[in-house]
């Protein structure tokens, strides 16, 4: 069984800690699953530090938090043998640059332009570069919190439109690949404001994959985008 998990310390003021004192390879028991449960919803981003999962036990830690997501939305950047995993390398292949060499460049839910937004995701670096490499997140929590309450209760009667071609740089990525991406992830509408199901809290549930807003126009939502 695993240790006792210990919060070491706080990363930063919206978000953010570091989990010691647990082994992510072992079996997790009921207290301990719910002590990591409770720390992500507090700290939203939870970082673990030296941590050396092979595939399976990457996947086995994380169904300890729901089901997986087997990545129909991009069949072709998953891992052939573990379709849980997502694969994300700058390494070019056959001469050519990986096709997930530009993840992740704008700031997005993870598939958010599906009908099956995720609840998380869990990240396993196997390769860093000396310098750079650096991912940004941010607290949706504060996001709405720290908006007035007239903006607060305009947003909340929007729904968005989610676009997957909003995807940053994705007009460099085989275009074969690109029209199926497309063809698998048609626009989809979610709510602005969404409340978490188990903290209760409200969240803005918007970023750069955004299209507009149901029912108006590109050029009346692009101002309400810039200042949501």
């Amino acid at each position: 069984m695993a240790g006792a998990a210990q919060r070491d310390r706080r990363l930063g003021f919206a978000l953010g800690a570091e989990i010691t004192g647990v082994d992510l390879r072992a079996v997790l028991s009921d207290h301990l699953r719910q002590e990591i449960l409770n720390a992500w919803h507090q700290y939203l981003v939870l970082v673990f530090p030296n941590q050396v999962l092979e595939a399976e036990e990457q996947i086995a830690f994380s169904r300890n938090f729901g089901e997986l997501e087997r990545n129909q939305s991009q069949p072709r950047y998953r891992d052939p043998e573990y379709p849980e995993l997502f694969l994300v390398t700058n390494k070019r292949t056959n001469g050519k640059p990986s096709a997930t060499h530009n993840t992740g460049r704008n700031w997005h839910a993870d598939l958010s332009y599906t009908t099956r937004p995720a609840k998380g995701s869990l990240l396993l670096c196997k390769e860093k570069p000396p310098v750079g490499g650096d991912t940004m997140w941010t607290n949706l929590y504060l996001a709405f919190e720290t908006l007035s309450k007239p903006l607060q209760e305009f947003l909340e009667k929007l729904q968005a439109i989610h676009d997957v071609s909003l995807i940053r740089g994705i007009d460099k990525r085989d275009p074969e690949q690109v029209a199926e991406l497309k063809h698998l992830n048609p626009p989809v509408v979610h709510p602005v404001v969404v409340v978490h199901p188990q903290t209760g809290r409200k969240a803005l549930f918007l970023g750069q994959r955004v299209r507009g807003f149901l029912g108006m126009s590109e050029e009346e939502s692009t101002p309400i985008l810039r200042c949501a």
